[in-house]
């Protein structure tokens, strides 16, 4: 695989790091791979579409896709996430289809899918023109009454967290939280190397924005995680067969609620290319 990078170099470092395979198999990970899997389900139209999950990461997501009798392809530009993809496809009796790209400049023709996933170009590009263009190319790429999927994470979601972990009274944490809440931008402080890097947090109504600026119709906006993270004992509730009844009732009951959706990491919306 070509090697140059497709995307900002500390953005394609923070993943050389980490590890994006590991990540959705422990803590909120575990309940934010089955959370996103119920969502995207809401929106397929047919028990054999064709999906384009862009910043597809490893294929977590495409697997599922595959297996279920989807025909499935990945844009990924990280390299060391394209490898696992491609051995993870290999693995399948029907592989999904790994491509090494990025969300601003898609190889595909017009019209070819029914449903683009956008698993992290809207947060990992910082510029609004960059944000357009990948949404462009998700309206040019999807058909006509195609569902395009976007998640975006929070403006809210670094200053939730270190109100729960107490990192909210670490001087750069919180002026990191000040700029996000003021302006969306993220950008990761030195001392806490283990951050995201570079990125955008959506306010809710300006993730709504962004995709009516484009003439796509807004069918709904979802909270990924809610608000039943902030549960004291949320791991062992998930282990408890009544209380996580109750969580997943509330996250139900708030899932739509726009005035709820800032108390989310992470937020969906679902889109629909009427032209």
């Amino acid at each position: 695989m070509n090697s140059k990078s497709l995307i900002n170099r500390d953005i394609e470092l923070f993943y050389n790091r980490a590890s994006e395979e590991t990540r959705l198999e422990k803590g909120m990970g575990v309940f934010e791979f089955e959370r996103v899997k119920s969502l995207i389900e809401k929106y397929i139209p047919s028990p054999s579409s064709k999906i384009v999950d862009v910043g597809g990461g490893t294929g977590k997501y495409a697997e599922w896709l595959a297996k279920k009798g989807h025909s499935v392809h990945v844009v990924e530009p990280v390299e060391k996430h394209c490898v696992l993809a491609q051995d993870r496809a290999d693995r399948l009796r029907k592989p999904f289809v790994v491509h090494r790209g990025e969300a601003r400049n898609l190889k595909f023709s017009n019209n070819f899918a029914d449903v683009i996933i956008l698993h992290g170009p809207l947060y990992h590009l910082q510029k609004k023109e960059d944000r357009i263009s990948a949404l462009r190319e998700a309206k040019r790429v999807v058909r006509k009454n195609g569902i395009i999927l976007g998640f975006a994470i929070n403006y809210t979601a670094s200053t939730l967290a270190g109100l729960f972990n107490g990192l909210i009274h670490k001087p750069a944490f919180f002026d990191m939280c000040q700029t996000e809440l003021v302006t969306s931008v993220h950008n990761r402080p030195d001392a806490f190397p283990w951050l995201l890097a570079e990125a955008f947090y959506h306010r809710p109504d300006g993730l709504k924005e962004e995709f009516l600026e484009q003439e796509l119709e807004c069918i709904h906006m979802h909270a990924v995680e809610g608000m039943v993270w902030l549960d004291k004992n949320y791991f062992a509730s998930l282990n408890h067969e009544k209380k996580r009844k109750n969580l997943m009732r509330l996250l139900e009951i708030t899932e739509n609620d726009f005035g709820l959706l800032p108390f989310s990491p992470h937020i969906m919306i679902a889109a629909k290319n009427t032209l």
